[in-house]
């Protein structure tokens, strides 16, 4: 609804406790048992999901997508992508953009290549974190009793969704130039994806999937998100931050030893799968039980 110069998502009132009501966005879970109930949510959350086969949504402001990297060949999609956002397209002018988003994203890309199969088109949520799910009860056991702000949500792929989760549960971002502290939180994320292959295991291609798609899985938010401080804040300085610290930076800290560390234990984890037939017996088998 609209009132005066704001408008208002209104909602039914959630069910349960908003115990990360004041805590920092994209933070770590309170307990561990919070991580792993928020896997079992995600992957009741993909369960719904499925079959609900609506058309992707059209451009706008600080929306997620997964339509660039998503491509054999992302380049010409990307250049669409700016073109569509005057604002971005006139500031990106005025960078080599094209060389040094290649420079970040082509070793990137050219690992998720030989999975861009395995994906399953799904409307998700892509913006899964704590501080989006109200709870059973205030214990470190408490379990999810509703998922909110659905804003980001988009026709992408589960395994979208899972890599978004671990971005934004398993790394503390604003402390990732923090020497004397550790950025990431490796248990949590073994915790959710448990619980999320409790009910939804994971072939290995689809883990190996997860694992590649992570360092990428930020990219069209952040390009989104600086395209609204462009047009909308008219602020230069935050599309900065946007795009330099957050589009190139992030993708580029996985080159740093905290962000090949996190590479190298979801890769362990991902090797551990079985392949992708005997996973889809399993899944099989178990929606006949």
């Amino acid at each position: 609804m609209e009132i005066g110069d704001w408008t208002y998502e209104v909602h039914p009132v959630g069910d349960g406790l908003d115990l990360y009501e004041t805590a920092q966005s994209w933070t770590p879970f309170l307990s561990m048992g919070h991580a792993r109930h928020a896997g079992r949510a995600l992957a009741r959350l993909h369960a719904a999901s499925a079959g609900y086969d609506a058309p992707a949504r059209k451009a706008g402001t600080l929306v997620t997508s997964f339509k660039v990297f998503s491509c054999d060949d992302p380049w010409p999609e990307l250049a669409r992508y700016i073109e569509e956002r005057p604002a971005l397209h006139s500031y990106l002018a005025k960078r080599d953009w094209v060389a040094e988003t290649q420079e970040t994203f082509l070793p990137l890309h050219n690992r998720l290549r030989k999975f861009l199969p395995v994906f399953q088109p799904l409307w998700t949520h892509n913006d899964f974190h704590g501080s989006n799910l109200f709870w059973s009860n205030s214990s470190s056991e408490a379990e999810v009793t509703d998922i909110i702000d659905v804003g980001l949500a988009d026709r992408t792929n589960a395994l979208h969704d899972v890599a978004t989760a671990i971005e934004r549960n398993g790394v503390e971002w604003l402390e990732i130039h923090n020497t004397s502290r550790d950025p990431l939180h490796l248990e949590q994320i073994e915790a959710l994806l448990s619980g999320y292959e409790e009910t939804h295991p994971l072939s290995r291609d689809e883990a190996e999937a997860v694992v590649a798609l992570l360092p990428l899985v930020h990219a069209e938010f952040a390009l989104s998100e600086a395209d609204y401080f462009l047009r909308v804040l008219k602020s230069p300085e935050k599309a900065d931050l946007a795009y330099i610290g957050y589009f190139l930076g992030h993708a580029r800290w996985f080159n740093s030893n905290p962000g090949k560390r996190l590479l190298s234990h979801l890769q362990s984890w991902a090797v551990s799968h079985q392949g992708h037939a005997a996973a889809s017996l399993a899944v099989s088998e178990e929606s006949r039980k």
